[in-house]
């Protein structure tokens, strides 16, 4: 019996380093153009920011919801296959955030892939990776690069589409977003409860979101 005990052991010292790196795999429910989630574990793709969902960009042909597109774009480009996902962080909503691959590591960086086709910006703050995809969108007008919009980061603390907005200057990182000089710009008062993202909701809840522009009343 102790030949046996000491195999198991073994195989289990074996195993050990292998559960510990373990990689989140499987087929995907899109949320939003960086933000999936597999079995039912929200992952926030890691270096890239795109537009939310409600968000609206502005070409020749007029105003389009551009967040919605990009969930539409991520979706197609998934399809039916599965995913794995490399961790890298946790941010402050509890979503583990990834360097996910469609049909599993070496095939195609679901980040990259929306970076480069002009669905995501190169997250700045975070990470230095997709910068030349970056590049390339914008000087091919693919994406929201073919007419105006608000970066998403400045999106959430409320900038909007003006008459004046333009794309053309390269998207302000969030560490540079200058603080408005009379309190940020709501597009909704939370008179009761809390804001959360761009909605109001009961104090009693926890959320979940990241600040839109939704503010409480003060």
């Amino acid at each position: 019996m102790r030949p046996m005990f000491r195999t198991l052991a073994l195989a289990l010292l074996l195993a050990l380093p292998f559960a510990a790196a373990a990689d989140i795999t499987g087929t995907p429910r899109i949320i939003d153009g960086d933000t999936i989630a597999i079995a039912g574990q929200n992952i926030r793709l890691f270096g890239i920011d795109a537009p939310e969902h409600d968000q609206v960009c502005r070409d020749a042909r007029g105003d389009w919801r551009c967040g919605i597109e990009g969930t539409n774009a991520l979706t197609f480009f998934i399809a039916r296959n599965w995913v794995t996902c490399l961790e890298r962080d946790t941010d402050r909503y509890g979503r583990t955030v990834a360097v996910c691959h469609a049909g599993g590591v070496g095939g195609p960086d679901l980040g990259e892939h929306m970076v480069r086709e002009g669905w995501a910006l190169a997250y700045r703050q975070y990470s230095d990776d997709y910068i030349a995809a970056e590049g390339e969108a914008r000087a091919n007008k693919r994406g929201i690069w073919r007419g105006d919009f608000v970066p998403p980061w400045d999106w959430r603390r409320g900038t909007r589409l003006t008459e004046s907005t333009t794309a053309e200057s390269p998207p302000s990182s969030p560490d540079q977003a200058a603080a408005p000089s009379e309190g940020p710009t709501c597009c909704k008062i939370c008179r009761t409860g809390t804001a959360c993202g761009n909605s109001c909701i009961a104090s009693s809840k926890t959320c979940r979101q990241e600040p839109g522009c939704a503010c409480d009343v003060r």
